[in-house]
C-alpha cells in the first residue's frame, strides 16, 4: 500500500485515535457540564483488536507517529495493553498519547514498559487555584507529581499544553518560562478554537498566539525546523532554556497547508478534518484481519473529499461539538 496522501499532494504520517470520549475533568473550553454520552455506551468504543487492526492499516501505509487522545486515554482500563498493540507495529516509530495527568503518578512507568514513547500533559495554569477553576478538578499537585513520575520512569521530555485564553493565562508566560528553564519540558500554547457548544466563550476568552510569538522572539527564541511527523507546533527553543515552547495557531495563515494527520474516533469513523462535517465508517471492516486492504482503500478513496482547509475563519465549526468528541 502506497502512502496515504490527498488532492492537495499532502502526505499522511500522523494518526490520533480516539479510545475514548468519556472524561473526568470538567474543562470550562471542553466540557464545562461534564461527560454526556454521545448516543454511545462505553460497550461501543473500539475493543483492543480493533485498535490492533486500524493501526496495522495505517501502519503498513507510512504512518509513522500515532497519538492516543480521548476524552481521557487512561480511563479505558485495557490502556496499556492498547499501547502494546500499537508497538506491535515496527513502522510505527512515535507512540504518543495526549492526557489530563491524573493517573499519571501511578501508572505512568507501565505506559513507558508497554511502549509509549511521548506524554502530552494538558495543564492550562501553574496557580493550583486556576488549575481547579479551569478543570473542574482540584488535581494540580497530583498533576505535578505525574510529570516527575514520567521523568522518573525514563521519559526525556514531556509535553505540557496549555489552552491560551485571555483571561486566565495569556498573561502568565514569565511564569511559565521560569517554570521550564531547568525542566526538560515543551510547553505548547493552544490557541482557543470555536466550536459547536463554546461559542461564547471562544468570543470572550480567544486571543491570537502571535502575542505569545512576538514576546519570545523579543527575548531571543529561534524557531526550530519540523519534521516530517511532527504535529502543527512551531517550536521556539533559547540556549538558556532546558525547556521549548510550542506555539499552535489554527487561525495563523496557511495552517492546514502543512497537514499531516488524520483523526480515528472511539467509535471507528475517519475524520478528514478536525472540523470537518461527518465522519467516515470504518468499523464494519475492522470486525476480521483479512480486511486490511479494503479498509486501506476506503481510507485513501476518501482522502480525496479531503479539504484543502478548515473553515473556523467563517465561524463553521464543523461536527465538533466539543474537543473530547473526537480526541482534539
Amino acid at each position: 500500500m502506497s502512502q496515504f496522501s490527498d488532492a492537495y499532494d499532502r502526505r499522511f504520517y500522523y494518526l490520533r485515535l480516539s479510545v475514548t470520549d468519556v472524561c473526568n475533568f470538567r474543562c470550562t473550553y471542553c466540557l464545562p457540564d461534564g461527560y454526556r454520552p454521545q448516543g454511545v455506551n462505553n460497550n461501543s468504543f473500539l475493543s483492543l483488536e480493533e485498535i490492533r487492526r486500524v493501526t496495522r492499516a495505517f501502519a503498513a501505509a507510512g504512518t509513522e507517529k500515532v497519538r492516543l487522545t480521548g476524552g481521557e486515554p487512561s480511563l479505558r482500563r485495557d490502556f496499556t495493553d492498547i499501547i502494546a498493540a500499537v508497538r506491535e507495529n515496527p513502522g510505527i516509530r512515535q507512540i504518543a498519547m495526549t492526557t489530563n495527568g491524573y493517573r499519571m503518578e501511578r501508572d505512568v512507568a507501565q505506559w513507558r514498559a508497554a511502549g509509549l514513547t511521548h506524554l502530552n500533559v494538558s495543564v492550562d495554569s501553574l496557580d493550583a487555584r486556576q488549575f481547579h477553576a479551569i478543570t473542574g478538578q482540584d488535581k494540580f499537585y497530583q498533576v505535578m507529581a505525574g510529570i516527575d513520575a514520567a521523568f522518573a520512569a525514563g521519559f526525556t521530555q514531556v509535553k505540557v499544553n496549555s489552552v491560551l485564553m485571555r483571561e486566565h493565562n495569556s498573561h502568565q508566560l514569565a511564569t511559565f518560562l521560569a517554570w521550564i528553564r531547568d525542566r526538560p519540558i515543551q510547553l505548547r500554547f493552544i490557541e482557543l478554537m470555536e466550536t459547536g457548544e463554546g461559542g461564547a466563550l471562544f468570543r470572550q476568552q480567544h486571543i491570537s498566539g502571535t502575542v505569545i510569538r512576538d514576546q519570545l522572539l523579543q527575548q531571543g527564541w529561534q524557531l526550530r525546523s519540523r519534521s516530517r511527523s511532527d504535529g502543527p507546533a512551531q517550536v521556539f527553543y533559547h540556549p538558556d532554556y532546558l525547556g521549548e515552547v510550542g506555539l499552535i495557531m489554527p487561525y495563523e495563515k496557511d495552517f492546514c497547508a502543512s497537514c499531516n494527520r488524520l483523526r480515528v474516533s472511539a467509535v471507528g469513523n475517519l475524520h478528514l478534518c478536525l472540523f470537518g462535517d461527518a465522519g467516515i465508517p470504518l468499523r464494519d471492516l475492522l470486525a476480521a484481519d483479512d480486511q486490511l486492504d479494503a479498509l486501506q482503500a476506503r481510507i485513501a478513496t476518501s482522502l480525496g473529499q479531503k479539504k484543502q482547509t478548515h473553515f473556523l475563519h467563517q465561524g463553521n465549526t464543523g461536527i465538533t461539538q466539543n474537543l473530547s468528541f473526537i480526541g482534539g
